[in-house]
């Protein structure tokens, strides 16, 4: 007799449980069934510097959902995946309700697709900003910075980097700074002895990713991707930039086109950028 092992898998009981490192080959497997480009190492780096639940079916990855906590008063999710057999079930809002139950009051923050909204806002997110995706094979020549307030990061840097990092997101981050540093190239802007901007290069996803940039001006933010771009000719670069800053324009002149957005979205308390500092590109849509 012939045994149908695929309505089996279906039918079996879901488990909610939390993420560990034997569920990333599963994970990697629903972002490449959402035409995500995360590798295995994204996945790993992810679930490093955060927390997560995932969704198991007879064994099978079925589900995913990532937070990350900074400080006690506020996260971030993402990285949030049912796959399409799974959908419509309940299991996108039994995933999600169980990581705001991890986020322990927190105010949580995400970026959200059209395709979210409805379910973000149904838990009391609300719309503040919107982040636009660049990306593209870097053909356009960059010529390397010059500038002597430019310069690569030491070890000695990193606590300047993580204090001016909260002061440009409003989040304490040292974690998640630290990790991306240890990932990637950091440069910095130094000026009368002290740090006044950073920007991280790092493998990701097709290619390399710029981000996060902070920075005191958004002009201050250009000379930084400029320099960090001057060593990634022709290689596929993404940058992720908030809207309100305006640096789209000019990214699409250097070849990043435009390729797609997502509503930023907070339940509960918005952090407060301290001074001039801003952030202007992500290192990730899902860590904020």
């Amino acid at each position: 007799m012939a045994v149908d092992h695929d309505r089996d898998i279906v039918s079996a009981p879901t488990e909610l449980m939390k993420f560990e490192t034997r569920h990333v080959p599963g994970a990697l497997k629903l972002s490449q069934e959402m035409g995500w480009p995360y590798r295995q190492e994204d996945w790993e780096f992810a679930v490093a510097v955060g927390n997560g639940l995932v969704l198991e079916r007879a064994g099978q990855v079925i589900g995913t959902a990532m937070s990350w906590n900074y400080g006690q008063a506020y996260a971030t999710a993402g990285m949030i995946i049912v796959t399409g057999s799974a959908q419509g079930g309940g299991n996108g809002s039994r995933l999600f309700d169980g990581l705001l139950q991890a986020t322990d009051g927190r105010n949580v923050l995400l970026n959200s697709t059209e395709e979210g909204l409805a379910l973000y806002k149904r838990r009391g997110f609300n719309a503040w900003g919107t982040v636009i995706q660049h990306q593209g094979p870097l053909t356009v020549a960059v010529t390397q910075s010059t500038r002597d307030d430019i310069r690569q990061s030491t070890v000695s840097d990193l606590a300047a980097i993580q204090a001016f990092d909260e002061r440009a997101t409003g989040m304490p981050r040292p974690s998640m700074v630290a990790g991306l540093a240890d990932a990637g190239s950091v440069l910095v802007i130094e000026r009368a002895g002290r740090i006044a901007g950073y920007a991280i290069a790092r493998r990701f996803g097709r290619g390399y990713v710029v981000g996060p940039v902070a920075a005191e001006s958004a002009q201050d933010a250009r000379l930084l991707i400029l320099a960090q771009l001057a060593t990634l000719h022709g290689q596929f670069v993404r940058i992720d930039v908030y809207a309100e800053h305006g640096l789209g324009d000019w990214l699409d002149s250097l070849g990043l086109a435009r390729v797609g957005d997502v509503i930023a979205m907070v339940k509960g308390r918005q952090p407060i950028c301290a001074g001039t500092a801003r952030m202007y590109a992500l290192a990730n849509q899902s860590f904020g």
